[in-house]
């Protein structure tokens, strides 16, 4: 049984997409998933599965739509994907509230930072199937916008930390 993470797209941000935490953690139970967790209120699941990731992914995309009525992306990672994503941060030093992974299905291309539109403050590098953000002056008013992440999800690195603990767990 492999552990997985799971991270919805536009979950419960800003008054989209609203889907209970219990509501999701039930759907994963009902697609035969086992020790379901979530965290926090935004589309963070980890669980066991006997399923590959993309047979993971899809069955949760498909129920999800199903819910929702519409399409709701996921990304999954494995447990040690996720810890790799934590110990790739090209940020260590900077706060962790600032810095985020932007999860992507595939690699980044090689010029999604050339691409990359209002620029001030934010450093950017690209990782395995991510995008790394450090915000410097926080995400409240950055105007950045990354074509390249547009199908993608942000989380911050306290929560890539707690998914990656969390995972280790199971």
């Amino acid at each position: 049984m492999a552990a997985f993470i799971a991270l919805l797209r536009a979950v419960n941000v800003g008054g989209t997409g609203k889907l209970p935490m219990s509501e999701l953690k039930e759907i994963c139970e009902a697609l035969g998933f086992e020790k379901v967790r979530t965290y926090i209120a935004s589309g963070n699941v980890v669980f066991t599965s006997r399923k590959s990731e993309s047979a993971v992914k899809a069955a949760l995309e498909k129920q999800l739509a199903d819910y929702a009525g519409k399409p709701v992306g996921v990304l999954v990672r494995s447990a040690s994907e996720m810890a790799a994503v934590l110990a790739a941060n090209p940020f260590p030093k900077a706060p962790t509230n600032r810095t985020v992974a932007i999860f992507l299905d595939k690699s980044p291309p090689a010029d999604a930072i050339a691409k990359a539109r209002g620029l001030a403050d934010e450093k950017i590098k690209l990782g395995k199937r991510e995008i790394y953000i450090h915000y410097g002056d926080g995400m409240a008013h950055s105007k950045l916008v990354i074509p390249a992440a547009r199908d993608g999800t942000a989380r911050n690195m306290n929560t890539v930390a707690k998914l990656a603990a969390m995972a280790a767990e199971l």
